[in-house]
């Protein structure tokens, strides 16, 4: 019996097929190889066209069934992870009206913050627990005033996932809770599509999709594109979640105070709260979590810090000695001592950061001393200063009442660095545990949970691999005499 987990990213498809008893993955695949483009026909806009998405899907499905011949006829369950915040409209018959405005496109925010004014910023976030500030309503509003002719023609509005289980299912238009919520369309207080969003844009409660429970059997897999991909017709598709909730899923955070992190290009920390709340000044995100089931509140809390992996690469390819790998910078930092000898590292250097309350700071370097401070002292300070612009976040985090004790990572990117995960450790106190996992696996699981076959989350993870753990160390005064000095220089600013 396997589980297909799919991973709809910006720069490509993943698909893994998963073992629903060993847990072992079978196979995965990607596609394409090399980015997937973004259209930006004006300075700030992102697009992506969903057929994209559907041709990607299909060719990382025949990669896997290249490596697992046969495999695919025995699917169970299928489960899909997919980029957040993007707005696809589409017609009657389920067809794309225009191409996707994804994520990281920057037209909205003028429509988001009117909202948040004339909505009232208290009751925004009183029920939204977010402004509308750039998220999927906003982007929404953007295609009413500019695109009216579009409008016109939408049946429905979906988000990435709900899209590709649309392809899937040959039709059907559904949606979650937790993908209404990451949209601004969904009011927590009186748990039910914001009547104060739809009214304002003056959007109609039609275009909404049929909402189905996260885990649940949601659609099944119509003959057509069962024909196509090799998949058994009916095959149940019975979850599907945004990525960074499903990177918490992934690594079974799901319980009130875990926490999970990642740290690519950006750095982001997730962490689960079991009350309804926010952050006065938006600096954090909150969104239904997959797991959020009235009367059980599961809200995933997500800070995204633009400036973090970016930085150590900007670091390996300006500063570190040419042609080093990053295992070799690693050792160079562990050379000097813990906070490089007075000098700081402010990371913010990737575009305004929400944490900041969209400031944009820059990166820049501070109490640098010609006669002491070397390239390792640089690779050291930009480490610390990546860690510490985690705890910084992570403290906002627990002034909504989040304990955090154990932090959950994938062994990857800037957590395969001891000295990395060392500091964050001592600056948090919290102990940090690695495991063997990524977001199509993730998905996988979701699957199984959704279609009955897992009872819960921690019977689907029980052979998740675990990889090390990271304590908080006995030098823990000295990381955080570093932490406040780095602190004190952002706050300067």
């Amino acid at each position: 019996m396997y589980l297909l987990g799919y991973d709809i990213g910006t720069s490509s498809v993943k698909a893994s097929l998963v073992d629903a008893e060993t847990g072992k993955t079978v196979a995965s695949a990607q596609y394409p190889d090399a980015e997937a483009p973004i259209m930006a026909k004006q300075a700030g806009w992102a697009e992506q066209d969903p057929e994209m998405w559907w041709d990607e899907l299909k060719q990382a499905t025949a990669r896997v069934e290249a490596k697992a011949a046969g495999s695919l006829a025995k699917v169970s369950a299928i489960g899909i992870s997919y980029q957040m915040h993007g707005l696809v409209c589409v017609d009657k018959e389920g067809q794309p009206l225009r191409p996707s405005i994804i994520w990281c496109d920057g037209r909205a925010v003028p429509y988001g913050n009117a909202a948040f004014e004339a909505i009232g910023g208290d009751k925004c976030l009183e029920h939204l627990l977010n402004s509308p500030g750039n998220f999927t309503a906003a982007k929404l509003a953007w295609v009413k005033e500019n695109e009216p002719e579009v409008f016109a023609k939408i049946d429905k509005i979906m988000l990435p996932g709900d899209y590709i289980a649309l392809r899937l299912s040959g039709g059907d238009k559904k949606t979650t809770i937790s993908g209404l919520s990451e949209g601004m369309f969904w009011d927590f207080k009186n748990n039910c599509v914001s009547k104060d969003v739809m009214n304002y844009f003056g959007f109609d409660e039609k275009i909404i999709s049929e909402i189905v429970p996260t885990f649940s059997v949601q659609s099944r897999v119509c003959k057509a594109i069962a024909d196509e991909l090799g998949i058994p017709e009916g095959t149940p598709i019975s979850y599907r979640g945004g990525d960074q909730p499903n990177n918490a899923l992934s690594l079974n955070v799901m319980k009130p105070g875990e926490i999970a992190a990642t740290g690519g290009t950006s750095g982001v920390v997730y962490g689960v709260l079991g009350e309804v709340n926010y952050d006065k000044l938006s600096r954090v995100n909150t969104f239904a979590h997959v797991n959020h089931n009235q009367p059980d509140t599961r809200l995933g809390v997500l800070l995204c810090i633009n400036g973090t992996g970016i930085l150590n690469a900007w670091v390996k390819r300006t500063v570190a000695p040419e042609g080093i790998s990053y295992g070799e910078m690693n050792d160079l930092a562990e050379s000097v001592p813990v906070g490089a000898e007075g000098l700081s590292i402010i990371p913010f250097g990737n575009g305004a950061e929400r944490v900041l309350q969209n400031e944009n700071p820059g990166a820049s370097m501070h109490g640098i001393n010609f006669n002491i401070h070397k390239k390792a002292h640089i690779i050291r300070a930009a480490q610390e200063g990546i860690a510490f612009s985690f705890a910084y976040g992570i403290e906002i985090m627990q002034k909504m009442g989040m304990e955090i004790s154990t932090i959950k990572a994938g062994h990857a990117n800037l957590f395969l660095s001891p000295l990395f995960r060392r500091t964050l450790a001592a600056v948090t106190g919290a102990t940090i545990e690695l495991y063997e996992t990524d977001g199509s696996v993730g998905a996988a699981y979701g699957a199984g949970i959704g279609a009955g076959i897992y009872k819960d989350s921690d019977d689907a993870f029980k052979t998740l691999k675990h990889i090390s753990t990271e304590a908080p160390v006995a030098e823990t005064a000295e990381y955080k005499a570093a932490y406040e000095r780095w602190k004190n220089a952002l706050e300067k600013k």
